[in-house]
């Protein structure tokens, strides 16, 4: 399979933050369309054909939240289209709107990754995701689990990150999404990278690896139903394309 890259991106991702390294945005900065647009929905519709119980998860009690994430992304994206049946793409491709499966639509809608996140009790659980493109983690072991398990894997993501992550999530209003972005180096370009919780990623640095990976991700409240989303915009570049890195993500 050829690679699907891009050939550059909205901002740099050698600026690394700290953890949450959050960023306020604006609603028409909420999701974005690259040069890879074409490419990368193809490859989602392969997925989403082929792998769907990996890369959709949907808990009956998101439903509502899904559908009304739906309606947001179709007004967002394409308003001219939003009360038809279907959607033509900018790259020609026509996509039935599935109220019934609302996910598995906005998965051929756009680059993005959606997650749901709602409250249960005192922590967000993840009730719903499409996850075409996953950075070494499966959809199945983060599902309907807490913000705090969802992050065991990341060293950084103490305690103390947790309660102001937590703090973060109860916080976000809508209309006003927040982002930020992670860098992480790749041995190959391959968009879906499912990997288990027993099998971590082994690091791999600047100096032996081809392809750097970064994830925009987003934080927004849907108004209705409360529930926060969590979009992933994905970008794979060749290492030579970007600026010299002293400290590598």
């Amino acid at each position: 399979m050829a690679n699907i890259l891009q050939r550059k991106i909205p901002y740099d991702p050698t600026q690394q933050r700290p953890l949450p390294g959050i960023q306020p945005a604006r609603m028409d900065q909420w999701l974005h369309q690259d040069d890879a647009f074409a490419d990368q929905m193809r490859r989602r519709e392969e997925l989403l054909t082929t792998h769907g119980a990996e890369v959709l998860a949907l808990d009956p009690g998101a439903l509502p939240a899904a559908q009304e994430l739906l309606d947001l992304v179709l007004q967002q994206v394409y308003p001219d289209q939003s009360g038809a049946g279907q959607v033509i793409r900018p790259d020609t491709g026509v996509v039935a709107i599935d109220r019934d499966r609302p996910l598995e639509t906005l998965g051929r809608l756009v680059q993005e990754d959606f997650c749901i996140l709602q409250k249960h009790s005192d922590a967000h659980v993840l009730t719903g995701a499409v996850l075409c493109f996953p950075a070494s983690w499966r959809l199945s072991e983060k599902f309907m689990r807490p913000l705090i398990a969802i992050h065991d894997p990341v060293a950084s993501y103490d305690a103390d990150i947790a309660k102001r992550v937590q703090r973060l999530f109860d916080g976000i209003k809508p209309g006003r999404p927040l982002w930020r972005f992670n860098a992480l180096w790749y041995r190959d370009a391959e968009l879906y990278q499912p990997r288990g919780l027993g099998d971590p990623r082994s690091a791999v640095d600047q100096g032996r690896a081809p392809f750097l990976r970064s994830e925009r991700q987003t934080l927004l409240r849907l108004p209705e139903t409360g529930a926060v989303v969590f979009t992933i915009h994905t970008y794979v570049l060749c290492a030579r394309h970007l600026p010299k890195m002293e400290n590598p993500a």
